[in-house]
């Protein structure tokens, strides 16, 4: 990965899901959703309150649908987010 994140950050690749509806209906990612995103964690920064989080690369992470910087490269899109965008550790 080219991306280092600096201080408190972290780079985490958001996990796509189509919602299927009880008919069979595919809601595709385009319709806005006012749902908490899901994302593994790919590169962690070395700030203190980074460090606190005890969070790992391959980490699964919950933050907010708006948390965050959105990042392109080599065409997959990752989410630079601060410390206090993660809501909460998926084990």
């Amino acid at each position: 990965m080219r991306l280092k994140p600096l201080g408190d950050r972290i780079i985490v690749k958001p996990v796509t899901e189509e919602e299927i509806t009880k008919s069979g209906i595919i809601i595709p990612d385009t319709v806005e959703k006012e749902k908490k995103e899901e994302g593994e964690v790919m590169a962690i920064g070395d700030g203190e309150k980074i460090q606190k989080l005890n969070l790992k690369k391959g980490d699964k992470v919950i933050f907010g649908k708006y948390s965050g910087e959105e990042v392109t490269v080599d065409e997959v899109e990752y989410k630079v987010l601060k410390d206090e965008d993660v809501l909460a550790k998926i084990e």
